[in-house]
C-alpha cells in the first residue's frame, strides 16, 4: 500500500541518519556542562490545559465549533469556539477560540491520522524549502523547512490568521496560544512563526507534544530568538528525531522530555544529546517506541 511504502521511507532514511550522525566534541562538552531542571508537579500540571486543547484538534470540527467532543472538551469548559475546520486528510483538523480562565486565544492542529494517505504523505514529503514570502513577509531566504509541513500550513494560514484577529476582537485578549501534537505541532510550529509577521501587538506561545525536526538550522535560531516554544516529548517516542539531523533538520530550544519515570526533565538547548533527552535516549528507530507517541502526557491520551 502506498502509504506503508511512505512511512517506510521515512524511517529508513531516519535510520540512516542515526548512523551518520553521532556526538561531536562541541556536544559532548556542552552534555557535561548544561544544566537540566526536573519538573515540578504544579509547573506540569500547569501544561494540562493545553495538552488537552492538542487532544481535542483530533476531533472533528463539527464537534470543536460546538465544544460537544465529550472528555476533552468537558476538560477546558471555559473555552468558546469561534472557528473550526479541515477534513482531516488533506487538510488536517483545525480550530480557533479563547479560554476565558487562561485569557489567552487557542489555536490547534490535528496530527497526523494514519489512516488518512495524504497526512502521511505530507509526513513522508522530506525536502527543505524557503518559506513563502507572501506568507512570511521579511523572512530570510536561508530559512527553510519540510516542503510537506510548509505546503499543509499553507492550506488553513489565511483562514486562521482571519480567525484569530476575530478572536482576539471578540476576547479582547492579547494573548495567542498554538498547540498540536506530532504534525500538529509542526503546523503550530510554523503558524507561531507566520502568525506574528502578520499580526501584532500580540504575545505568542507555542506548546507541542511529539514533534518532529520542522526546518533548518537558520529555522531553529530564528524560533530560539523570536518564539517562546515549549515542545514535550514522551519517553521514547521516535518522531521527534524524525526528519534526521543529517538531512539539516534541527530543533529549535524548549524540550521538556518525560522519563521513564513519569519525571519530566527540561533540557537545555537545540536536540540536546544528553540521555536524559529525546535524542540522547532515541539515538535511532530501532532503539524507539511508536506507542509512547500518542503518550499518556501527565495522563492524556492524544486522540478524540
Amino acid at each position: 500500500m502506498p502509504h506503508h511504502f511512505a512511512m517506510l521511507k521515512l524511517l529508513l532514511l531516519a535510520a540512516l541518519g542515526s548512523l551518520l550522525v553521532s556526538a561531536s566534541p562541541i556536544e559532548l562538552i556542552e552534555k557535561r556542562q548544561t544544566t537540566f531542571t526536573t519538573l515540578t508537579s504544579a509547573q506540569i500540571s500547569a501544561f494540562k490545559p493545553y495538552t488537552h486543547f492538542a487532544s481535542t484538534a483530533y476531533c472533528k470540527p463539527a464537534t470543536t465549533i460546538g465544544w460537544s467532543c465529550g472528555s476533552n472538551c468537558n476538560a477546558n469548559p471555559t473555552f468558546v469556539p469561534v472557528a473550526s475546520g479541515g477534513d482531516g486528510a488533506s487538510v488536517q483538523f483545525w480550530y480557533v477560540g479563547y479560554d476565558q480562565n487562561l485569557k489567552s486565544v487557542i489555536v490547534a492542529h490535528q496530527g497526523t491520522d494514519t489512516s488518512k494517505i495524504e497526512a502521511l504523505l505530507t509526513d513522508a514529503n522530506i525536502v527543505m524549502k524557503t518559506l513563502s514570502t507572501s506568507l512570511f513577509p521579511g523572512i530570510s531566504s536561508s530559512i527553510k523547512v519540510h516542503d510537506g509541513f510548509a505546503d499543509a500550513h499553507a492550506k488553513t494560514a489565511a483562514t486562521i490568521l482571519s480567525s484569530v484577529k476575530t478572536a482576539l476582537s471578540r476576547s479582547g485578549y492579547t494573548k495567542v496560544t498554538l498547540v498540536g501534537h506530532s504534525l500538529g505541532a509542526a503546523l503550530a510550529l510554523l503558524d507561531s512563526v507566520y502568525l506574528p509577521l502578520n499580526l501584532k501587538g500580540v504575545t505568542y506561545r507555542m506548546i507541542g507534544y511529539g514533534m518532529p525536526r520542522v526546518g533548518n538550522q537558520n529555522f531553529a535560531d530564528y524560533v530560539d530568538a523570536n518564539v517562546d516554544v515549549t515542545h514535550i516529548n514522551n519517553k521514547k517516542d521516535l518522531v521527534p528525531i524524525l526528519p534526521g539531523r543529517f538531512l539539516g533538520f534541527h530543533h529549535p530550544s524548549g524540550e521538556k522530555h518525560i522519563q521513564a519515570s513519569n519525571a519530566w526533565i527540561a533540557c537545555p538547548g537545540q536536540d540536546n544529546t544528553d540521555d536524559r533527552c529525546t535524542v540522547g535516549t532515541v539515538g535511532n528507530i530501532l532503539e524507539g517506541n511508536t506507542s509512547d507517541h500518542s503518550g499518556p502526557y501527565d495522563g492524556v491520551t492524544m486522540g478524540c
